[in-house]
């Protein structure tokens, strides 16, 4: 039985505007139910293919702030998401997540400002803002993440070194088996290689399953290690 708190996901492109911009994103182009299937899905793809697009539609659909946070959160930096939200229709599990967060790479700052305005004796704040970047997003990870909880994640490699990304490969993984449900927009090499995950790639114009190696993260990072004085010399001579 499929006990994910969001199965699928559909996209009413009647309640888009004709002319919008969402229109010219191949990938978003879909009209039957997107299924999801394990307790990790990963959007992958090319920077501007839609994954973030989608993954932040799927998160205000749910009832997230635009800028992330937990459902609690209710503030406006600057309104820059998509009207993909309102036309999205989400097919939910029978069961409810006993906690739930957006985390955005590029909004975190925000997110970490209102936290300590909203702090109280009774929920103290975890003080994001007197860590690194890097050392707040474990924080969060490893102090609010919770069994049987949903999470909605876009990038968070983006301030991990290779070394935290795999602590935090960790934290998911145990979490996952643990009830919760991961739905990841990323480009970690790292992050992809949790076992048991459900990749989708957004490249090639439609949404589509694919295995680890076939990723572009894994084949160009692994080309990279592997070749690397032989594509510095071509890559470098070519700017000469």
């Amino acid at each position: 039985m499929n006990q994910l708190f969001i199965k699928g996901v559909q996209i009413e492109w009647e309640k888009i505007n004709e002319y919008s911009y969402l229109r010219e994103i191949p990938a978003l182009q879909f009209e039957e139910n997107l299924k999801f299937s394990q307790s990790i899905t990963f959007f992958v793809g090319e920077n501007g293919t839609g994954k973030s697009t989608l993954l932040e539609a799927i998160a205000v659909a749910y009832g997230f702030n635009p800028e992330g946070g937990s459902k609690n959160y209710n503030f406006s930096t600057y309104d820059s998401h998509s009207e993909l939200h309102s036309a999205l229709r989400l097919t939910k599990g029978y069961r409810k997540p006993a906690w739930s967060y957006f985390l955005r790479a590029e909004s975190f700052y925000n997110v970490a400002t209102k936290e300590e305005e909203y702090a109280d004796l009774d929920h103290p704040s975890r003080k994001y803002h007197e860590k690194s970047h890097g050392e707040s997003f474990l924080a969060l990870a490893q102090g609010s993440f919770r069994s049987n909880g949903l999470y909605l994640l876009d990038e968070p490699e983006a301030a991990l070194s290779p070394q935290r990304q795999l602590t935090l490969l960790i934290e998911i993984s145990r979490l996952a088996k643990q009830g919760a449900q991961f739905i990841i927009a990323s480009h970690s090499p790292i992050l992809l290689g949790i076992p048991g995950a459900h990749i989708l790639s957004f490249d090639d114009g439609v949404i589509h399953a694919c295995d680890y190696l076939e990723t572009e993260s894994y084949q160009v990072t692994e080309m990279f290690i592997n070749n690397r004085e032989y594509l510095l010399k071509r890559l470098l001579d070519q700017e000469e």
